[in-house]
């Protein structure tokens, strides 16, 4: 955390007094390279932790990350040699921070905090005693997503703020605080209370623009958690306008990443695009452990855009993430294999916090999907249990929309054409109130789908063609190819109930006639978009209804019939 060093320069002359001055002047207007110039040169004449400090504070904006661990180490070993714990814990607290996010290394963090934790410990309140506890709450919800912890340490920092008149600790205290209640599924509370803290922070209550920084940062990490759209959108602009004269590479990196993602909920892909590409190689370059965040929200673009062979390549990079593991769930799903999406999906859900609402409720529509596309009616419904209690807190409307197309998607399968049209109605009109383009597209399609399974079919080929339209302009492959092959299927003379042989549905003629071109069932799957192993179930429904041996005779009988 940015706190300034005392100035006990014991020993030093008056030019190395005189350049630290004018280095802790260039910093408070930003002038990063004349302050890393002059803190160099007080090192010159004089050896001394405060200057060793300084020098890490202006390699930090510089985004020099060898420079910041060797100037705060070397910082820390003088203070210590000097006897000055507070000095000292002060740049354990700081380590704490770049080792996370220039390393990606927790436990030597933790060591770091547990150092910094007990050399303070002994001091009257100050308050580096506060920003000990930011940095607690900002491994825990980082690193560990532990939102209770998070906010109890943000409770602790506030306090120390209030009672020490601090106001740059108690804003980060209390954007802390909100982040937290929004991971934690509060986010009617914690969403108002980021947007209190961001307009003071950027109109003058907040001095020193790393406390700034961070307030933005966490806001935007609330806005992609709770997928408001609309709210990020709206304060993107303000905190790059920020960002940019202060030159806060490290941050507008890392917000842009988050933003791009809210790019891609909205359908403005190209934009998304831009974004990644600002922020992927900027934070490989300066905070390469952050350069994942990138990485991942690029993977999640592609798979959207049908990218699919992209996207693995991507996510193999970042394996670890917990974003990669639902993208992976999903993109088994673009590759029908439902079977591995529920699997991934369900190891995503071990991992995850029970109170991370958003989370829990992206891996159970994955596997509400899967499951419906398996047949696992049953399962599908009791996921649906377990996804609608998520509903009950408090969420957001696009969560709601999740919900609501899961409902549907259930119904469907339970032939319950009613509530799955009422459901997916609800879903389509709840993604598009909140923005969510892509979403919404996917939802009118499920809603065609289920149009066609009640049997009205000019509205399913209508709400498919509306789909259709707004998938191709997004470049949305996957999805614009499964709208395509539903209008192919709806422009094919449906046979009448009289006129199927041996009791065959519509679905198991149109699976029969490509059984007899000599299809197999990948191939049947793909073209009529659906897993493999729906085909396979209903190669076996015919095989038995009709009382055939082999999908030969399946094709013989289909000849009979004049069913080609």
């Amino acid at each position: 955390m940015s706190i300034a060093a005392e100035h006990r320069l014991s020993g030093a002359d008056d030019r190395a007094r005189a350049l630290l001055q004018s280095a802790h002047q260039a910093l408070a207007r930003g002038a990063w390279e004349d302050a890393r110039r002059d803190f160099a040169g007080a090192l010159a004449e004089y050896e001394g932790p405060e200057a060793l400090e300084g020098l890490g504070l202006a390699a930090w904006w510089l985004d020099d990350g060898n420079a910041v661990f060797d100037a705060r180490e070397r910082a820390y070993r003088l203070y210590t040699a000097r006897g000055d714990r507070r000095g000292a814990g002060r740049v354990a607290m700081s380590l704490a921070e770049d080792t996370i996010y220039f390393r990606g290394q927790p436990a030597i963090a933790r060591g770091w905090l547990a150092r910094a934790r007990d050399l303070l410990q002994d001091h009257e309140p100050i308050p580096e005693h506060g920003w000990l506890h930011v940095v607690a709450g900002d491994l825990a919800l980082m690193v560990d997503g532990d939102a209770t912890e998070a906010r109890r340490c943000a409770g602790e920092a506030a306090a120390v703020g209030r009672a020490l008149g601090k106001s740059d600790l108690l804003m980060v205290a209390r954007a802390l605080e909100g982040v937290s209640l929004v991971r934690s599924g509060q986010v009617a509370e914690g969403m108002p209370r980021l947007d209190e803290v961001a307009t003071a922070a950027l109109h003058g209550e907040v001095a020193d623009p790393f406390a700034i920084g961070i307030c933005c940062c966490y806001l935007m990490i609330a806005c992609e958690h709770a997928r408001d759209l609309e709210r990020a959108a709206q304060w993107c602009e303000e905190i790059r306008s920020f960002c940019e004269p202060w030159r806060f590479n490290g941050v507008l990196a890392l917000c842009r990443a988050q933003y791009a993602s809210v790019l891609t909920s909205r359908g403005l892909w190209a934009e998304a695009e831009q974004e990644l590409a600002y922020a992927i190689p900027q934070l490989g370059a300066s905070r390469p452990a952050l350069r994942r965040e990138g990485v991942v929200r690029l993977a999640a673009l592609r798979r959207r855009q049908g990218r699919l062979d992209e996207a693995e390549t991507l996510l193999r990079e970042v394996e670890w993430h917990p974003l990669a593991l639902l993208e992976r769930a999903a993109l088994a799903l673009d590759r029908r294999d439902p079977a591995e999406a529920a699997r991934v999906a369900e190891r995503c859900l071990r991992d995850l916090p029970q109170d991370d609402p958003s989370g829990r409720a992206a891996g159970l529509e994955i596997i509400v999907r899967a499951q419906v596309a398996l047949a696992q009616t049953a399962a599908a419904a009791v996921s649906l249990e377990r996804l609608e209690t998520i509903a009950q807190t408090d969420v957001t409307g696009a969560i709601r929309a999740v919900v609501a197309a899961a409902r549907g998607m259930v119904a469907a399968a339970r032939g319950d054409h009613a509530g799955a049209l009422r459901a997916l109605e609800d879903a389509v009109e709840g993604f598009a109130r909140t923005g969510a383009v892509f979403d919404a597209a996917r939802a009118r399609l499920d809603l065609a789908f289920a149009m066609r399974g009640a049997g009205d079919r000019a509205s399913a080929e209508r709400e498919t063609r509306v789909a259709q339209e707004t998938l191709l302009g997004l470049g949305a492959r996957v999805e614009a190819e499964r709208a395509g092959a539903l209008l192919r299927e709806l422009a094919r003379p449906v046979p009448s109930a009289a006129s199927r042989p041996d009791g065959l549905t519509a679905r198991e003629v149109a699976v029969l006639r490509l059984v007899a071109a000599g299809q197999s069932n990948q191939e049947i799957a793909r073209a009529l978009f659906v897993s493999e192993f729906t085909i396979k179930r209903h190669v076996a429904n015919i095989l038995a209804k009709l009382t055939l041996p082999s999908r030969a005779a399946a094709a013989a009988y289909a000849a009979r019939q004049a069913l080609l």
